[in-house]
C-alpha cells in the first residue's frame, strides 16, 4: 500500500509520491536485473527534493519480513555491528524504496553471492561546468582508451552532472585490484588529455578541468542504479544510452525525463541488457596500462584521488 500519494517530491514540476511509485513499478522489468543483488543505499527526501534528504544503508529494524538483507560488516568493526543493506529482487522491493521517499536508490557494484568481487568498474565523469561539448569530448575520450586496452565500455546518463562509464568486470576480480586499475586509467586520461582530465578530489585544485572519479570503484561504494531517478528538477533518470547518442550530442547528462522514460524503454529496450555477456578482464588490461605509466604516475594518482582538504592543508 502506498501512503500519501498525495504527496509532492518535486514542487517545481507538481511529481508526486504516486507518480515516482507509478514510474518505478513501470520501469520494473528493464530496471531489476541491474539492482537485482545489489546491496542498496537509499537517498531519502520525505519533505521534497527542495529540502535537505539523507542517505540510509540499514533496514535492520521496522521492515517488513519479506524484504531481503545482507549484513555487511563495517571497515572499523565498530560495536553497534553490521549494516544491514536491502536487497531488492522484484517490484514489490522497487514500490517499498519509492514509498519511503526513496527518490535515487544507489546500489554496489558487487552482487550476491559474492560482494567482495566486483562485477562492474565505474568512471564518474564529473565536469565543473555545463559546456556539454567538453563533456562529450571526455566521455568519448573514456571510452577510446578502455578500447585500446581492449575493454567494452558502456555509458549512461548520470541524471546529474555528467556520465557513467562501465566496464562489466569477469571474475576473479578484487576490489583492490578494479580501484587500481581505474586510478591507472585516469591517470592515463590526465597525462594524455591534461587540458581537460583531473583527478583531483578538491574541487579548489581542478582549474575547471573534469574530474575521472574512479571513488566508486571502493569496497561499499555506490553509483546511481539504472533507470534511477534523481533529486533533480523535472526528475531525471539516470539511463543507459548508446555512444552514438553521446557522440551525436543527441543525449545529455540530464536528457531522459521520468516521465519519458517508459516510452523510451517500449522504443529501444534496455541498452544494457547484454552488458554482462561483454563482461571482460581487468586483469589481462593491466599489462597495457603499465606500458603507459611510470611508477610515479601510479603513485600521483594515488595520491590525487585521496587528497583531501585537510590533508593538503597539513602537506602546507
Amino acid at each position: 500500500m502506498i501512503t500519501h500519494p498525495e504527496k509532492v517530491l518535486f514542487p517545481a514540476s507538481g511529481i508526486t509520491k504516486g507518480d515516482l511509485c507509478r514510474y518505478y513499478e513501470s520501469v520494473a522489468s528493464w530496471m531489476l536485473p541491474h539492482i537485482c543483488g545489489r546491496p542498496v543505499t537509499l537517498e531519502r527526501y520525505p519533505a521534497g527534493i527542495e529540502r535537505k534528504g539523507f542517505i540510509q544503508k540499514d533496514v535492520a529494524k521496522g521492515y517488513p519480513d519479506w524484504l531481503e538483507r545482507v549484513a555487511v560488516e563495517r571497515r572499523a568493526r565498530k560495536p553497534e555491528g553490521p549494516v544491514h543493506y536491502p536487497v531488492i529482487s522484484d517490484a514489490r522491493g522497487l514500490l517499498w524504496l519509492a514509498n519511503l521517499n526513496t527518490v535515487t536508490p544507489h546500489v554496489w557494484c558487487s552482487r550476491l553471492p559474492d560482494l567482495e568481487r566486483p562485477d562492474l568498474c565505474v568512471f564518474d565523469l564529473d565536469p565543473a561546468d555545463e559546456d556539454e561539448a567538453r563533456l562529450r569530448a571526455a566521455t568519448l575520450e573514456v571510452r577510446d582508451v578502455l578500447s585500446e586496452l581492449g575493454l567494452p565500455s558502456f555509458v549512461k546518463s548520470s541524471g546529474s552532472k555528467g556520465f557513467h562509464v562501465v566496464i562489466p568486470v569477469r571474475e576473479p576480480a578484487t576490489f583492490s585490484e578494479t580501484w587500481r586499475f581505474a586510478q591507472g586509467v585516469g591517470r592515463w586520461l590526465v597525462k594524455r588529455r591534461p587540458e581537460l582530465f583531473t583527478q583531483e578530489f578538491i574541487k579548489a585544485d581542478r582549474g575547471g578541468r573534469i574530474l575521472i572519479d574512479t571513488g566508486r570503484n571502493a569496497r561499499g561504494a555506490t553509483l546511481a542504479a539504472a533507470y534511477a531517478v534523481r533529486a533533480k528538477p523535472g526528475a531525471p533518470v539516470s539511463a543507459p544510452c548508446t555512444w552514438d547518442e553521446v557522440a551525436s550530442g543527441t543525449v545529455s547528462p540530464r536528457t531522459f525525463g521520468m516521465a519519458a522514460m517508459p516510452a523510451r524503454l517500449a522504443d529501444v529496450g534496455d541498452l544494457w541488457g547484454n552488458l554482462h555477456e561483454a563482461a571482460a578482464s581487468i586483469a589481462e588490461a593491466i599489462a597495457g596500462l603499465r606500458a603507459q605509466l611510470s611508477e610515479a604516475d601510479w603513485e600521483e594518482a594515488a595520491a590525487a584521488t585521496t587528497r583531501r582538504p585537510g590533508s593538503r592543508k597539513r602537506a602546507v
